[in-house]
């Protein structure tokens, strides 16, 4: 692998982030040092370090419900939970600018041992219209309250391939 397919950043000068690869392989080290692959959830994490929030959804109009009521799956699910048929991807970026709003929330004070998440942190649920689920993640610049309208924002100078890459501000008026 030619050396311009890999790079030294992922916040720790020794760990390599193989970009090019699919699914992409980082490497932490550690001793012993672990390799583990997002497998299928691959196309999400390569997503978000370029500013895109995708989803998936069930395309077997016999699945029933998912894929006859369109279901959309974020955090994205590579199988569909009904039929077990793969699903496809799609970019929700612009649906969760729109109609992204807090479904609940609550501040964590002791994240626990090796998180790199701001403390407090204010995790919440987000829900978007359109979108069968709830996932996960932060909010950053504001106290949360339940229906606050956000919007996604993403690590692209410096991503961590992490869900660390996905953040939420409060949209903009």
């Amino acid at each position: 692998m030619a050396k311009h397919d890999y790079d030294f950043s992922n916040l720790n000068p020794t760990a390599t982030v193989l970009r090019k690869l699919d699914p992409i392989v980082i490497e932490k080290p550690r001793a012993p040092i672990h390799i583990h692959t997002y497998g299928g959830e691959s196309p999400f994490f390569r997503g978000l370090t370029e500013g895109k929030l995708l989803a998936t959804r069930c395309v077997n109009k016999k699945c029933k419900p998912a894929g006859k009521e369109g279901h959309v799956f974020l955090p994205p699910r590579v199988y569909c939970p009904d039929c077990l048929e793969r699903t496809e991807w799609i970019d929700v970026t612009e649906r969760a600018r729109k109609t992204a709003r807090i479904h609940t929330h609550i501040t964590v004070a002791h994240p626990g041992a090796f998180n790199r998440v701001p403390i407090p942190c204010e995790l919440i649920s987000v829900e978007i219209e359109g979108v069968s689920t709830i996932i996960m993640s932060q909010l950053r610049g504001a106290k949360p309250e339940i229906g606050m309208p956000i919007e996604p924002v993403f690590e692209t100078a410096h991503p961590t391939f992490t869900i660390l890459d996905l953040a939420w501000v409060p949209r903009k008026a």
